[in-house]
Order: C-alpha cells, then structure tokens, then sequence
C-alpha cells in the first residue's frame, strides 16, 4: 500500500480541500474558539468594544477613565501551532491494512491545514528514538502547505530505532512562543512520560492524540495464529488462551494509564480508531472542548 512518504501531493491536496469545506461548513469559529480558551496570561488593558466579552471588563479603570476598558489576553494574538509526531516503530502496525502511523500523519496534516485556514502560525517537530526533525513555525497557506509536505514525506523510523522521544527543549523554548499549542500524537506504549514533560506542559497548552488499532483493544477471537513480531524479529503464536488475554488487557491498561497521566484533562486527548474518519473525529474532539468552555 502506498504511503504519505512515497508522494505525499496527493492525499495533501485531498486532506486541503476536505479542511476547507470542513471549515466552511461545521467548523466555523470552533477551531479557534476550543484551542484559544480564554484569560491565559494579562496582557494589557483596551477600549471596551461592541461585542466584547463584558466579563473582561476592567471596572477600577472603566471608573478611573468614565469609559469602559477590558482587559486582553495573550491568546487574543496570533495563536502558534506546534504539531510533534513521537514516530515510534510501534506505529508501523495496522491489522486492518492501515497503519496508526498514516493515521497520525493524516490527523497531523489536518491540524496544519487547518492553522493556515484559520491564518495560524504552524509548525512541527517530528520525534525519532534518539533524533528529531523540526520545522519552525511558519504563516501563510503556501509554507505552511511546505511544512505540511515536510513532515508528511518523512522516511519511516527504523524498526530496530531505541532511544526516547527527548525534545530539544532549549530550541523549541526560543523558537516557539509560550502559550502556543502542542499536539502531541503518539503511541502511549511505553511506560514513561517524555523526558522534560513537565516544562513543556508549563510552557505550552498541551493536547494529546493517538491511534488506536482494533487489536490495540481486544485480541482477535481466532486461535492458532502464528503472527511475525517485528520488533523483536520472533514468530509468536497466538492462541487466545487466558495469559494472553490477561497479558493484553494488563498492556492495555498501562497505556491508558500513561495517555491519562500525560494528559489528565480527558478534553485534552483524543483517540481515533483506524477505521474511524479522521476529519469527524477531530470535529467531535473540537465541538466537545467548545461546549465544555462554554459551560
């Protein structure tokens, strides 16, 4: 099956016109509204306009001035978008001939396409065991649809890559604003956070989306298979006895366990089966958190 890798034109143009009919239709105001939030960080106090949110009036200088001021938010400027993709071997696997890397790839195309319609800065850091490629954030549709070719044409990591997904945290502090979004699409299936986890989610909003494969969430019901593992360069037989069974649904629950603690909000992260249409998945995900801020 051809890959995003191999050309990756075709399914950017496809995933370019889906956003901006998606855009256009039902999405409208909701991807900014359910990634900005609201009164992250004071930033200064303006003239009170029509159609301000009165709850941001500042009423000690509205009574000084005899005229009503706000205050305004940092995230009332231009919003960046930081897309990384931690591209571990373990997402080179798809039961159903579709792996959960080209599931994230896809999700991560349209998160990019969706900033450039949105007028957003974006860009992406992609995370290999041990390295990383990162393209600063960029404006406008056309560098942004370059970052998006990018990273969509990236070679698959090696199976045999070790090493953790080490961010370089003194270049992303200096190339990318504070309060600027992180989306973070990754497997969950190791069994610690990302080295530097902490400062990232102090420095930046942080949102978390994985793949998840059918067997991901339950082991397929036919005994007698004999399955090659990659991984470990091994044929494994599956037979579906009760260790197996067990075995599963104890590495089921740690990879839970670690998408929760990495991010707790359950707003926060979103997994997409790899049958499921990335595009509805993410407007679910976007109509979710903007009815949750609006509670």
């Amino acid at each position: 099956m051809a890959t995003a890798s191999d050309n990756p034109l075709p399914l950017l143009r496809r995933l370019e016109w889906r956003v901006r009919h998606a855009a256009a239709n039902v999405l409208t105001g909701e991807y900014r509204s359910a990634f900005r939030g609201r009164g992250m960080e004071f930033d200064q106090v303006v003239r009170y306009e029509f159609g301000d949110d009165v709850r941001d009036i500042d009423w000690n200088v509205t009574a000084r001035l005899g005229e009503p001021y706000r205050k305004k938010f940092v995230e009332e400027r231009e919003l960046t978008v930081l897309v990384a993709l931690a591209d571990s071997p373990g997402l080179q696997f798809g039961s159903t001939g579709e792996t959960k890397r080209a599931v994230l790839l896809e999700l991560a195309g349209l998160i990019m396409l969706l900033g450039a319609v949105n007028r957003d800065r974006v860009g992406f850091i992609h995370l290999t065991p041990g390295d990383h490629t990162f393209f600063p954030p960029v404006r406008g549709r056309g560098p942004i649809l370059q970052a998006c070719s990018r990273l969509l044409s990236l070679p698959t990591p090696s199976l045999q890559a070790q090493g953790d997904f080490r961010a370089p945290w003194s270049l992303l502090s200096k190339a990318v604003p504070k309060h600027s979004i992180l989306v973070w699409l990754g497997d969950y299936d190791s069994l610690a956070l990302p080295p530097d986890w902490s400062k990232l989610q102090q420095r930046f909003q942080t949102l978390g989306f994985r793949a998840d494969d059918p067997w991901d969430r339950a082991l397929p019901e036919q005994t007698g298979l004999s399955l090659f593992d990659p991984l470990s360069g091994r044929v494994v037989p599956l037979d579906n006895t009760t260790a197996q069974r067990e075995a599963h649904a104890q590495w089921r629950a740690q990879r839970d366990a670690l998408f929760a603690a990495q991010f707790p909000d359950r707003l926060s992260r979103l997994a997409v089966d790899t049958r499921e249409n990335r595009l509805d998945a993410l407007v679910r995900f976007f109509q979710h958190r903007l009815a949750a801020s609006s509670r």
